[in-house]
């Protein structure tokens, strides 16, 4: 890896041992991730949801891999951001092939890479088989940031397999964890303490805010489909409101503000 990307992976990794939470805020193609960078966000990841959808294809089910790695090209291109990818479960099974798909983000430009051991139907994948793609991943591409992410709460299944599933992940070699779905303080400060590794939580409107999460010990907080969905919700709104005969966009970024992001 040249050396300034090797700073940056540097970079990305030291965003996560702050005196604040990292804030990761959730792209999905280059505007929304040159807006985000233009307004301060020093790195930004991408949403699963909103590549998929954005594409007409479905989240979570191994179909947006080759979509997810020209996204990465593109976004690893902009040096106006640090990118960290949500790449699902990897896109399969054997650990060499998810190791191989890490090597090319890498050489895209990431930083960073999202491993799910959610799986397609709603199941989840058996926590050796993950551990042994974070392993793989590693060895092929040190410097990525592996962020592994458990979805039993996300899923609702398996929840008391939450610590064992995430010190076998630490184990192979994953630089933080990532439990989307648990919102209750005292088990986030339970999983935050819980390990020498930082702690990535889902932002959730209504729940914690940053302060309050890095005070229960969080060190990385994602915004995940956030943005996406409130995103095409104002599209819709914005529509509908024309079509009734009331006003829209006075708020929106100019078309010269939207040219110039990609300049």
């Amino acid at each position: 890896m040249p050396d300034s990307e090797s700073e940056n992976a540097r970079e990305f990794a030291a965003l996560h041992h702050g005196d604040t939470p990292l804030l990761l805020p959730n792209a999905w193609d280059h505007a929304s991730a040159a807006l985000l960078a233009d307004a301060g966000f020093r790195a930004v990841g991408t949403t699963s949801l909103g590549v998929a959808a954005a594409a007409g294809l479905s989240d979570g089910a191994r179909a947006t891999r080759a979509e997810t790695l020209r996204i990465a090209k593109i976004l690893g291109a902009d040096h106006r951001h640090l990118v960290s990818i949500d790449a699902e479960d990897g896109y399969s099974d054997d650990p060499a092939e998810v190791a191989d798909y890490a090597r090319e983000l890498a050489e895209a430009g990431a930083v960073g890479i999202n491993l799910e051991d959610g799986r397609p139907g709603g199941t989840l994948t058996d926590p050796a088989v993950h551990a042994a793609k974070i392993a793989a991943v590693k060895e092929a591409a040190p410097e990525l940031f592996v962020n592994a992410r458990t979805d039993t709460y996300w899923l609702d299944r398996q929840r008391e397999e939450t610590p064992a599933r995430l010190r076998a992940y630490r184990d192979a070699g994953a630089d933080g964890v990532f439990v989307p779905g648990v919102s209750d303080p005292a088990q986030i400060s339970g999983l935050a303490n819980g390990f020498e590794l930082p702690l990535n939580v889902l932002y959730r409107p209504g729940g914690p805010n940053i302060a309050e999460l890095g005070d229960l010990g969080v060190r990385r907080v994602s915004l995940g489909s956030l943005l996406f969905r409130v995103a095409i919700g104002a599209a819709l709104e914005a529509a509908t409101a024309i079509r009734d005969g009331r006003t829209a966009g006075q708020s929106a970024p100019s078309y010269a503000d939207v040219q110039r992001l990609s300049g």
